[in-house]
């Protein structure tokens, strides 16, 4: 799946679960031929409620509906919620469904982390928002701060092929048609899909932002909710700041999982010290994965910038070249930045950096070469098996 830049896209940015699922839903509604749903988590609540409802609404008309979930992410989604949809006619597809070892989890890497929907081959998602109620910061204390993006054109048609190659791959489904719908050029936007796998294509994202980061001559913003880069993509966001690049971030100031945090805050006053500059968003968790570069170049997807996104997990994210859209990340980001975040401070940065430098150190490394262990043990292919009721529990995920 080598993906091309393909000109005549039309774009728009959804910022969080307020604006992604109505309109994601009533997509579903519309849908008359094909629904494909790629996933890390579906819980049984208000959201997935929602999501069942306008799936089994679908089903009732004959499209035929494909709903990929992970097998860590969406470990515990109920057997009563299954057995609707199944019931219904709904494909329902695990990725990678591992046993416990004493009521834990065992499935840890390489996650199905993508979040990727194609309705009819003519409208598709791409996103790192999950099906839950944490991605509802209007109404939860902790909601998390989000984005996806819906795009028409001629991409969806590799967005489409993405999706299909998974269910194809493991010989989860037979007789889909090559093409379907309508992805005559319907805007200015031109895009390019990138996945990340374990096999042909363990870099693509990596190598769509250092080239970005390579090439800016203006600005670089980037907010991301995992932030622990390899050595190449620091080294790089070091060399724009110091060739005169306005280089900002926005991270986590108010994390989900505090590891996270203490990560990314270990990397501070190496970057400070370049003239980076660093914000943490304190309004609620920061889930995005979202950046911009000069006046036209965004990526919105659900890759992180930390070792599992970008050496383990399968991920997806969108590339754009859009003055537009580029314009309205910049004003959102701009608006958090002025009313929702904190500016790190170099004497912020070097508070307990005594205990934090030898972390750092000993964890940077670890994780740089982490991935390659991985890749030894163990030593499985993930799987893509059919989703039933009766293996699944009855208690809620949570994450």
């Amino acid at each position: 799946m080598n993906f091309q830049w393909k000109e005549g896209n039309q774009a728009e940015l959804l910022i969080n679960g307020s604006q992604y699922f109505p309109d994601v839903f009533e997509a579903i509604r519309s849908a008359r031929r094909e629904i494909l749903i790629e996933t890390f988590i579906i819980f049984d609540d208000e959201v997935g409620q929602g999501l069942k409802e306008a799936l089994l609404e679908a089903a009732a008309r004959e499209v035929r509906i494909d709903v990929t979930v992970d097998g860590y992410g969406t470990a515990d989604l109920s057997s009563d919620y299954i057995a609707e949809l199944t019931d219904a006619g709904v494909n329902m597809h695990i990725y990678d469904p591992r046993p416990r070892r004493l009521g834990v989890r065992t499935n840890l890497f390489r996650r199905l982390h993508r979040k990727i929907i194609v309705i009819d081959g003519e409208v598709a998602y791409i996103s790192g928002i999950n099906f839950g109620w944490d991605h509802l910061p209007e109404k939860y204390a902790m909601g998390k701060q989000d984005y996806g993006i819906r795009v028409r054109g001629p991409v969806v048609e590799d967005i489409r092929r993405a999706a299909t190659t998974l269910l194809l791959e493991h010989q989860a489904v037979e007789g889909l048609p090559q093409r379907l719908g309508d992805t005559s050029p319907v805007g200015q936007a031109a895009m390019r899909l990138a996945v990340r796998d374990n096999h042909l294509h363990r870099t693509d994202i990596e190598d769509h932002y250092l080239e970005a980061i390579r090439t800016a001559r203006s600005r670089l913003l980037i907010a991301n909710a995992y932030f622990f880069p390899s050595y190449h993509l620091w080294r790089e966001l070091r060399n724009a700041a110091r060739r005169g690049v306005e280089v900002t971030l926005i991270l986590q100031g108010r994390p989900d999982m505090p590891w996270a945090r203490m990560f990314s805050s270990s990397l501070y006053s190496y970057l400070l010290k370049d003239g980076i500059r660093i914000y943490e968003y304190k309004e609620h968790p920061l889930h995005g994965k979202i950046a911009i570069a000069d006046d036209d170049w965004a990526t919105v997807g659900s890759s992180n910038l930390d070792p599992l996104s970008l050496s383990l997990n399968l991920e997806a994210n969108l590339f754009i070249r859009d003055t537009g859209l580029n314009r309205q990340i910049h004003e959102h980001l701009t608006e958090l930045i002025e009313n929702s975040c904190r500016m790190i401070t170099p004497e912020a940065a070097e508070k307990g950096r005594w205990w934090r430098a030898p972390l750092m150190f000993v964890s940077f490394h670890f994780l740089r070469h982490f991935p390659l262990s991985a890749g030894w043990s163990p030593g499985h292919s993930p799987r893509l098996e059919p989703l039933t009721p009766k293996e699944r529990p009855k208690k809620r995920a949570l994450r």
